[in-house]
């Protein structure tokens, strides 16, 4: 075959080729819709980048817990008061059994009484410990409660100054190893039961003296917690 020969059909198939490739890319074009183009082009564009994984929100426990108490048991936390304006709490099955938001906290020692049966509150009271002798009135409050009680009690402000010795018979009788400990704004919690017995391994009492090198707001010392589950069924 001659050379001009060759070349001619070279360019004829090339052209054919050409225009093969072209009509192919049309009828492409015209059978995928746009929206996937778009998303395709979209998902080129972001290979590169790394995903954003969104850490679920913590699910809240009762009484602010961590960690949730099991279905057998209840929750508690008692927090003492700090300073002037950060007022004394406890919470209960998450029920706010005394606080400022309920309105029946005070200067002294707040005491709440639960119904260790059926889970609910009975009474709560606060007794100043600063002004008044009001020792023989939390006696008797605390001597109150029923058989198979919980007692909750903390501190806000002073819950020393005017606390008798027979008021700290009592409630060292109840189980409370600090409360002869306790000075002027000491911040104190305690955690005790009547006709009942508790387990050793729950948190009970704390306590925090006030130290002028050491307080966390001006003249007080910093608050003090504890937190735990009751089992529903105890000796």
């Amino acid at each position: 075959m001659r050379p001009g020969t060759t070349g001619t059909l070279k360019a004829v198939f090339f052209l054919f080729a050409s225009i093969c490739a072209w009509y192919s890319g049309y009828l492409l074009a015209e059978l995928i819709p746009e929206v996937s183009l778009s998303s395709a082009a979209y998902s080129i564009r972001n290979i590169g980048e790394r995903p954003v994984l969104k850490a679920p929100a913590p699910k809240r426990q009762k009484c602010d817990h961590w960690t949730p108490c099991p279905s057998d048991t209840y929750a508690y936390r008692l927090l003492s008061g700090g300073g002037r304006d950060k007022y004394a709490k406890i919470c209960f099955e998450d029920e706010l059994l005394i606080g400022e938001k309920t309105g029946n906290v005070g200067r002294g020692i707040n005491i709440a009484i639960v119904n260790y049966m059926t889970g609910k509150v009975m009474a709560t009271q606060y007794f100043d410990m600063f002004e008044g002798d009001n020792s023989g009135q939390m006696i008797n409050f605390i001597q109150s409660a029923p058989s198979k009680s919980l007692l909750f009690m903390v501190t806000h402000d002073d819950g020393a100054s005017r606390l008798k010795e027979d008021a700290k018979k009592v409630i060292e009788g109840l189980g409370s190893k600090h409360i002869r400990n306790i000075q002027f704004r000491s911040s104190w919690v305690f955690l005790t039961a009547k006709g009942l017995q508790l387990p050793e391994e729950i948190q009970r009492e704390s306590i925090n003296h006030s130290d002028s090198a050491r307080n966390r707001y001006s003249g007080w010392p910093a608050e003090v917690q504890i937190e735990g589950c009751i089992p529903r069924k105890t000796s």
